[in-house]
């Protein structure tokens, strides 16, 4: 069990060289036997004010293979851009996160209701009896305060997303868009998240509400 300060399980840190530049990689665990989670530390961000700060969920099929029923990729790409212009931010990577935290089989079965039955990203999960989001940011909070993160920029679509850190004490100084292009292959998605979760993307435009 985590102590009451709230201390990481296990942190290791080093170097990663990548195509955008060298970030620091602090790969940690939360508590005991939990999931390894990752974060890309890019500049001196320790007791940094307004720190550009991208938390991501782990999506296997849009992060690794580049799948176009979502905006997962193009997200994390953006935000590792964005980071990298900045000279200064963090990536938090949430591992355990697959499908808003159902895993990779549940989701992929709840692709097979979208392709067949026409239904959304919401609605296929509930009718596998599955909750819509179960996703916990407690870690992504912990690891900014174990890097010392002041206050936040936070690359993101989703209010919520800001609501849940900052119950967690991290402090969202602004809430910065980050946008995907909407294309045939993700606009349900897009347009599920915009309408039902609330989600601001505006790119989508005059895509029907109905």
């Amino acid at each position: 069990m985590r102590g009451r300060s709230g201390e990481l399980a296990e942190v290791a840190e080093s170097g990663l060289v990548t195509r955008r530049g060298t970030f620091r990689a602090v790969a940690f665990r939360d508590e005991p036997g939990g999931p390894e989670h990752l974060a890309l530390v890019r500049g001196d961000v320790r007791s940094g004010e307004d720190v550009l700060v991208r938390v991501h969920s782990e999506c296997l099929t849009g992060d690794v293979f580049g799948a176009l029923r979502c905006e997962c990729g193009d997200q994390l790409g953006g935000a590792l851009d964005e980071i990298a212009r900045a000279a200064r931010g963090v990536l938090v990577y949430l591992r355990g996160h697959e499908g808003r935290g159902i895993g990779l089989v549940a989701k992929v079965r709840t692709h097979v209701l979208q392709d067949e039955r026409g239904l959304d990203t919401i609605d296929s999960a509930t009718a596998l009896g599955l909750p819509v989001d179960v996703r916990d940011y407690g870690p992504a909070a912990r690891v900014l305060h174990h890097l010392g993160v002041g206050s936040v920029h936070l690359l993101s679509n989703n209010p919520d997303k800001v609501a849940a850190l900052e119950e967690h004490g991290v402090r969202v100084a602004a809430r910065v868009p980050l946008l995907a292009p909407a294309h045939d292959g993700n606009v349900r998605y897009l347009t599920a998240k915009r309408d039902r979760m609330g989600h601001d993307l505006p790119q989508l435009g005059a895509v029907s509400r109905a």
